[in-house]
């Protein structure tokens, strides 16, 4: 995984084969990022240091248990600090704890989502041939729109 900082590029981690969904909690203390892997399907919490670095990464969940052939795709994390991850069966919300709360299901996998609508309460789930949209009680984590862009 690389940064970005004030036009500098720099390695920030090796520790995933496929890293792949990330996103900051709502403090933007930790980074989560999940890693595409068949045989290692987890999700690691790094702490974030304000010059870009990583450290205590540590294994945050653990899906690999799980039957199923899908490895970890997209993340988004929602303002309480739940983590939103596409994975075996459908899209994991897990709490800041590390606690499995639920699986959002859907005919079709989803591979990758967004946040959406005004207030940030739709969680729109991107599948091959499909475009899912739920409200959920809580807003999601969503970068601040940039004036004139």
């Amino acid at each position: 995984m690389f940064c970005l900082k004030d036009g500098n590029l720099r390695l920030v981690s090796t520790d995933l084969t496929g890293p792949n969904g990330l996103a900051f909690s709502p403090d933007e203390r930790f980074l989560y990022v999940d890693d595409w892997d068949l045989q290692r399907k987890v999700v690691l919490r790094y702490e974030v240091a304000p010059d870009c670095s990583l450290s205590n990464g540590q294994v945050f969940f653990d899906a690999t248990p799980s039957p199923g052939e899908e490895a970890l795709d997209g993340l988004k994390v929602d303002k309480r600090g739940n983590v939103y991850f596409s994975g075996p069966g459908g899209v994991w919300i897990v709490s800041p704890a590390g606690k499995h709360l639920g699986t959002i299901q859907a005919e079709q996998l989803p591979a990758n989502m967004a946040w959406g609508d005004p207030d940030g309460r739709a969680l729109y789930l991107a599948a091959r041939s499909a475009l899912y949209r739920i409200r959920l009680d809580v807003a999601g984590v969503r970068p601040p729109l940039v004036a004139g862009r």
